[in-house]
C-alpha cells in the first residue's frame, strides 16, 4: 500500500498583508521535509511555530500548520511518540478555530491516521480514516475523494 503523505496548502495570506515571516519559514520547512533533510525541517518548523505562537497565540490555525509540519518530520524519522502530541494539538486547534467538518480538519484526521498505520495500528487509524473521508466526502462529494 502506498501511503500519501497530505501536506498543508499553503497559506492563505491575512488581507492587507504580504508575504510574512511564517509564510516564509513554513514554506521552507515544507520544502525541506520534501527534500528528505528532516532535521532542518524540524528546525525551520520549529521556528515558524514560535513566530506563529508570537503572532497568533497558541490556538490559531497556522500554529496547527506549524505543528502539523513538525509532526511529519518526526513521523518521516519514526520518531512516532513525538509526533503524536503535535498531531493531537494540531486536530484540536484546527476543530476549535475552523469548525469539525472542515477540510483542514480532514488532513489532521488524516495525518493522525497515518501515524497509527505506520506503528500497525491499524484498529486505531480506521476511525479517523473514516472520519477524514466523510468530512473530505461532504466538502467535496463523494466522486472527487475516489482514486482515479
Amino acid at each position: 500500500m502506498s501511503v500519501l503523505l497530505l501536506s498543508d496548502a499553503p497559506p492563505i495570506p491575512e488581507q492587507g498583508a504580504g508575504t510574512d515571516e511564517w509564510d516564509l519559514l513554513q514554506k521552507e520547512a515544507l520544502g525541506l521535509h520534501r527534500s528528505g533533510d528532516y532535521d532542518r525541517a524540524l528546525v525551520v518548523a520549529g521556528r515558524a511555530l514560535e513566530v506563529a505562537e508570537k503572532k497568533h497565540g497558541r490556538d490559531h490555525p497556522n500554529v496547527a500548520t506549524s505543528l502539523n509540519s513538525l509532526a511529519e518530520s518526526y513521523r518521516a524519522q519514526y520518531k512516532f511518540a513525538k509526533a503524536e502530541p503535535l498531531y493531537k494539538r494540531s486536530l484540536a486547534i484546527r476543530e476549535k478555530a475552523l469548525g469539525p467538518d472542515h477540510p483542514e480538519v480532514a488532513t489532521s484526521l488524516h495525518n493522525l491516521a497515518e501515524l497509527y498505520w505506520s506503528q500497525y495500528q491499524n484498529a486505531k487509524a480506521e476511525p479517523f480514516y473514516a472520519r477524514a473521508l466523510a468530512i473530505r466526502e461532504k466538502a467535496l462529494g463523494p466522486r472527487r475523494c475516489q482514486p482515479e
